[in-house]
């Protein structure tokens, strides 16, 4: 029988798990607002592709080194130190009106260096659960308050459209360097034999793709990101059009559901086929968006309520899938190729797909939300019918990789 994991690792992890979540949301969620209201609306769309990008780029190649050369705490470390710096150059060229496409190129060196950082935080908690499947949604619930935290912190600031939210971003960045002394550190495998260039790079980790049920798992979450994308450009617009203030404290609803998911997570996956669960999380993901197209206060706060619930059951339980599935000595790199289909490939097509939408659904400077939402509600709904005609759900036996 194994022991559970102690009391002190989940207080660490816990902590982690906030200051890395604080850190993104400080910056992400007003990142629209705050571009428009410095004159730079033309390449907002732009801006968050440029995350995309990042998670295209770097987590596979940190993920790798993570795996093989060097602690996940110390690959952190410097990823946190890098992030405070390049939002602080970000902030001041922002605040002092700089070219936009030096602007813009300064968000991209940016999401280089925070993208790896969710999936390194998940591969270091996962590599000390003993019992991921209970375990992980209470440790990483403190990764939406953390979220959440950030948002009330933009809000309280009055920064929802003031570059203070970078600043302020790049003082949690540091704060979390800071966090990493006090971690334990987390030894890389053994490795075996020289390394081949696409080892070094991480891009062996496509091969977890062999398997079918994986490669359904890894697509779905993928595709689920694209109409996803649209929910932090979009919905505080809508939401200041709708006459609400402090729209970056209102996008906290989404997170207060995330963290009632998170702590039932651990029912579910002991109660309900993975298939169901999946199942469940995209079809509450198609009533979140057609609450959205309804386009009053009550009905799109009611979608952002529900984002929560969907998020955290198509992709949470896409992490801990992977984790009891393939071998632990690829754990750091299967969960950066979940970044990189997720906040890489599916948000590069979402930032850009949905932004193109959003274009051609608006009539001079009014957006046509119902029509919107209710193409995006659509999209989420061939995903749903995708997954379900795809998945097979044979068993852990027949889906580890060695």
């Amino acid at each position: 029988m194994r022991l559970a994991t102690p009391l002190l690792q989940y207080a660490e992890f816990a902590v982690l798990f906030f200051l890395q979540a604080m850190a993104t949301s400080t910056w992400f969620v007003p990142l629209a607002t705050v571009l428009n209201a410095h004159g730079f609306h033309q390449i907002t769309s732009y801006a968050f592709a440029t995350t995309a990008a990042g998670a295209l780029l770097s987590p596979l190649f940190f993920g790798a080194m993570a795996d093989r050369h060097t602690s996940p705490v110390v690959v952190m470390r410097w990823l946190a130190l890098a992030a405070a710096v390049t939002i602080s150059v970000f902030s001041l060229a922002v605040q002092r009106g700089w070219n936009p496409w030096i602007v813009l190129a300064l968000v991209q060196l940016h999401a280089i260096c925070f993208a790896p950082t969710s999936s390194i935080v998940v591969a270091i908690v996962f590599a000390a659960l003993r019992d991921s499947q209970k375990e992980f949604g209470p440790v990483r619930a403190m990764a939406t308050f953390g979220w959440m935290c950030g948002c009330w912190l933009v809000s309280a600031l009055n920064a929802d459209t003031s570059v203070r939210a970078g600043y302020a971003d790049a003082v949690i960045w540091l704060a979390l360097a800071a966090f990493t002394f006090v971690l334990p550190a987390v030894a890389p495998p053994a490795s075996t034999g020289r390394l081949t260039l696409r080892q070094r790079l991480g891009w062996d980790a496509i091969e977890l793709m062999k398997n079918h049920d994986h490669r359904v798992v890894f697509i779905t979450v993928g595709l689920f990101y694209i109409p996803l994308s649209a929910f932090y450009p979009a919905t505080p617009v809508q939401l200041q059009q709708l006459g609400l203030k402090y729209t970056t404290a209102w996008m906290t609803l989404g997170q207060m559901s995330e963290m009632i998911a998170m702590f039932s997570l651990a029912g579910l996956l002991a109660r309900w086929r993975l298939k169901w669960i999946f199942a469940v999380g995209l079809s509450i993901g198609i009533l979140r968006f057609a609450l959205c197209a309804m386009d009053t206060r009550i009905s799109v706060l009611a979608g952002v309520s529900l984002h929560g619930f969907s998020l955290v059951m198509v992709l949470i339980t896409a992490q801990v899938y992977i984790d009891q599935r393939v071998d632990p000595t690829w754990r750091a790199r299967a969960q950066a190729l979940i970044n990189l289909l997720t906040n890489g490939v599916g948000c590069l097509l979402g930032f850009l797909g949905t932004g193109w939408w959003r274009e051609d659904c608006t009539r001079g400077t009014v957006t046509q939300w119902p029509l919107f939402w209710g193409g995006l509600s659509a999209v989420i709904g061939a995903v749903l019918v995708y997954f379900l005609t795809a998945y097979r759900g044979r068993g852990a036996k027949n889906q580890s990789v060695q």
